[in-house]
Parts: structure tokens; C-alpha cells; sequence
């Protein structure tokens, strides 16, 4: 049975929230490849749809370190469905098609003599790497607040008074 289109378009607005990339919040909320991007657009063109991507953008706003994140999951766990696509081609695509190829994941293509393509892939270990970086830095920031509250006797949850009093 078909996923309902009101729903694709919410699960849309919640990964555009938080990839704020059009074409790949439409791929992963189900809409078919070839479509995501107009879908995405026409999503967002709603007023109700681009309310709740506001709202959502409000409540949990995209630091620098959160987009770095974001690139650096699309990079360790995103598809290479289209470059497979690509090289297994027998014929180049279109610059249409092209447009239409999710190619995040992709550092280098090359035309080789013969009519073939090289593709050259980031390294997702490297990407993988950095993402258990991040979240480290993150452990030893909240580790680090801990023992700062614990030697200067505060509770690092507990916001001061102003008069500095309990």
C-alpha cells in the first residue's frame, strides 16, 4: 500500500529541518528519486509544510558543529546507488539525469580513455572516524562541566540566582 503522500511531506520537513538539502530530505522521506527535488520545492511551498519546517528549524536550530554532522552522516551512511548508476552506464546521462543523481558522497569523477567513468568515493572509515571524534568532544565537554560543578560544589543542571544566593 502506498505511504500516504500527507505523510512523505512531514517526514520531508523533519529531515529538511535538520539536512537543509532539498533532494536528499525528499529521498529519505520516500518520495521516488527522480522527483525529489520538484516534490521537495512543492513541499516547501506549502504553507503548512513550511510552518512546521519553521518550527522545527526554531526549536532545534543547526549550530556549525550540528551541519558538520549532518555532512559527515551523509558521507559515512549515504547510498552510492547513483554513482554504481553511473559507471555501470553504457552511455553517459543527460545533464537532466545528472542534475537528478545524489553524487554527495562523490570526491572525484574522471572520463577515462575507452568511454569509461572513474569515480572516486570520500572515505567513509575517515568520515566515520570524525563523527566518534565529535561525539567524544561532546562526552568530554559534558565530563569536563561535571567536574567543574563537583570541585566548585554547584549543580551543573541548576541555573545561579542573580543575587547569588540558592
Amino acid at each position: 500500500m502506498a505511504e500516504p503522500i500527507q505523510k512523505k511531506r512531514r517526514q520531508f520537513c523533519f529531515y529538511y529541518a535538520r539536512l537543509c538539502n532539498i533532494t536528499e530530505a525528499a529521498r529519505r522521506a520516500g518520495f521516488d528519486t527522480d522527483c525529489a527535488y520538484e516534490e521537495g520545492v512543492k513541499t516547501l511551498s506549502m504553507p503548512r509544510y513550511r510552518q512546521l519546517v519553521k518550527r522545527l528549524c526554531s526549536e532545534t536550530p543547526l549550530s556549525a558543529e550540528a551541519q558538520v554532522r549532518a555532512g559527515l552522516e551523509r558521507l559515512a551512511f549515504g547510498q552510492s546507488n547513483d554513482a554504481a548508476y553511473l559507471v555501470c552506464a553504457e552511455e553517459l546521462p543527460s545533464p537532466a539525469q545528472l542534475a537528478r543523481l545524489d553524487l554527495y558522497n562523490v570526491s572525484e569523477l574522471k572520463r577515462v580513455k575507452g568511454g569509461g567513468v572513474e569515480v572516486k568515493f570520500f572515505d567513509r572509515q575517515r568520515a566515520l572516524e570524525r563523527l566518534y571524534e565529535l561525539a567524544a568532544g561532546a562526552d568530554n565537554a559534558a565530563a569536563q562541566r561535571e567536574l567543574f560543578a563537583a570541585i566548585s560544589g554547584s549543580d551543573p543542571g541548576r541555573k545561579e540566582d542573580d543575587d547569588g544566593g540558592a
